[in-house]
């Protein structure tokens, strides 16, 4: 079972960078995939990134790579989301998620869950 607390969201002009934490609670951390997925208003919620239980895989959205990077410390049980260049077309509820073990593209295997953190951004 794990818990999860996303932060570091806020508003940013375009072109402008953010990094998201999540927090997440337990010892076993390291035995979990994770995964930032976003919704903006009138959209369904979307994968942005995902990384395995190592770190050593990685998988990014088409409309955020070469921007956007996840990373983890699973000493800390934290994995983070550094968004850079953004856009208006970032604007979204983030939302970071957790699931045992392997990597997945899909929501729907993610039963863990975050709150969620708001980020603005400008034109």
């Amino acid at each position: 079972q794990v818990q999860l607390v996303e932060s570091g969201g806020g508003l940013v002009q375009a072109g402008g960078s953010l990094r998201l934490s999540c927090a997440a609670s337990g010892r076993t951390f390291s035995n979990y995939a994770m995964g930032w997925f976003r919704q903006a208003p009138g959209k369904e919620r979307e994968l942005v990134a995902a990384i395995n239980w190592s770190g050593g895989s990685t998988y990014y959205a088409d409309s955020v790579k070469g921007r956007f990077t996840i990373s983890r410390d699973n000493a800390e049980s934290a994995v983070y989301l550094q968004l850079n260049s953004l856009t208006p077309e970032d604007t979204a509820v983030y939302y970071c998620a957790a699931k045992f073990r392997n990597l997945s593209y899909y929501k729907h295997e993610y039963p863990y869950w975050g709150q969620g953190t708001q980020v603005t951004v400008s034109s």
